[in-house]
């Protein structure tokens, strides 16, 4: 389109971090710098794992883009820097970031808004996990609290896998969280806008090698298959664009996300898993996937999140 977007200041693209995620956010980064720079726009990378943030406000940035995932990243910490540094920031607040990263806590206000999630429990022993499987079934899902992209994450079959999957997810975060697994149909969808009227954007459908959508598969494999349209049965995609609308609002989530859904084969009931604050934005990402299905480039995406861009106090312009 070539317009130019030099009204919106000076840029910083947030990037790399401190977190498990470093990785796919220099992949995210990469990507919306380079989008960012094609549209005109004064984008400048900002790695707030080597530089101090008060570099931003010394430098003169008026905007920030987070390209950071995980931890540090889009779970309230570095928005809440931001909102004392007065710099508006893409995405949600400081605390439906924080919440958002938490996978307990979110279950909990979904599940008090009457909105579907599977059941679960918190653990912090193996002793626990083995309750929790007892209680749960098989198979049971054992993963980090506060940990994206499939890290620390096991699929639990049998009582004897207990001890290592709670090993493995206690490694990255001491609040582990068993969640009873859903069989069916794997699905994503985006949301953008405000919080009081927020756009699902097209629901993606899932399909993984053996089901196995692990960090692997999600980054550095051509395996997994993404189907948009969907293909979904008449009326579900309506349906959970609607449910993802809901999780989106009752969190305080503002700018853009992406929720995760399974709907059980069975029933044909759309189960919420988690909400990502802060999407990957790389060559596999699902939310430039979506919006490319909606008419949407990769590049005019980077700056419609960037025009969002605001503080708990105030929304930019």
């Amino acid at each position: 389109m070539g317009q130019n977007h030099s009204n919106l200041g000076k840029v910083a693209v947030l990037m790399g971090g401190a977190s498990a995620e470093r990785e796919v956010s220099l992949m995210s980064g990469s990507g919306v710098l380079k989008a960012l720079l094609s549209k005109g726009v004064d984008a400048h990378a900002f790695d707030p794992s080597l530089r101090p943030l008060d570099d931003l406000k010394r430098e003169g940035f008026a905007r920030c883009f987070i390209a950071l995932h995980g931890r540090f990243g889009e779970d309230g910490t570095v928005q809440g820097a931001l909102e004392l540094l007065g710099i508006p920031y893409t995405g949600s607040g400081v605390m439906a970031s924080a919440i958002s990263m938490d996978k307990v806590m979110t279950k909990r206000i979904w599940r008090f808004e009457g909105l579907s999630t599977p059941a679960w429990q918190q653990v912090s022993s193996a002793a626990q996990t083995h309750a929790a499987f007892a209680a749960l079934g098989a198979p049971m899902i054992v993963k980090p609290a506060r940990e994206g992209s499939s890290i620390g994450f096991t699929k639990v079959m049998s009582a004897a896998q207990c001890d290592a999957a709670y090993a493995l997810a206690s490694q990255h975060d001491a609040m582990v969280l068993c969640e009873q697994f859903i069989a069916g149909d794997e699905v994503t969808c985006p949301v953008l806008g405000p919080n009081e009227a927020p756009e699902a954007f097209p629901v993606i459908r899932i399909v993984a090698p053996e089901g196995n959508y692990d960090y692997q598969n999600k980054y550095f494999t051509d395996v997994t298959q993404y189907l948009v349209p969907a293909g979904l049965p008449d009326g579900e995609e309506e349906a959970i664009r609607a449910l993802v609308r809901k999780a989106y609002q009752v969190l305080g989530c503002r700018g853009w996300a992406r929720a995760d859904v399974m709907i059980d084969a069975k029933t044909r009931t759309p189960y919420l898993l988690e909400i990502n604050t802060s999407p990957g934005m790389t060559g596999h990402s699902l939310v430039p996937m979506s919006a490319k299905a909606a008419g949407i480039s990769y590049e005019d995406l980077c700056v419609r999140l960037l025009q969002s861009t605001s503080t708990d106090g105030s929304v930019s312009k």
